[in-house]
């Protein structure tokens, strides 16, 4: 058996289940610098952190920098590609 120490930014972790967020996953990757905003509404603060983690794993997956907005008092989070 061989064991070895990898680091962690090596490992790619890829899931083929699918996702409530899905659709914004693949939203992200159609944004546009200067282009059009992402606007999605959420149900609560748990739900809002999901999203906000999914927009920042994907900027440092794909050396990005999408920026994000929100509304608390109705529920909307913004993002976009300055």
């Amino acid at each position: 058996m061989k064991v070895k120490i990898v680091p962690r930014s090596k490992i790619k972790v890829s899931r083929k289940s699918s996702s409530k967020y899905s659709k914004v996953r693949e939203a992200l990757e159609k944004l546009v610098s200067k282009g059009d905003a992402l606007r999605i509404t959420y149900s609560d603060k748990k739900e809002l952190n999901s999203i906000r983690n999914i927009a920042y794993t994907h900027n440092k997956e794909n050396g990005t920098k999408i920026k994000s907005s929100s509304d608390t008092n109705e529920k909307v989070i913004y993002f976009y590609i300055n």
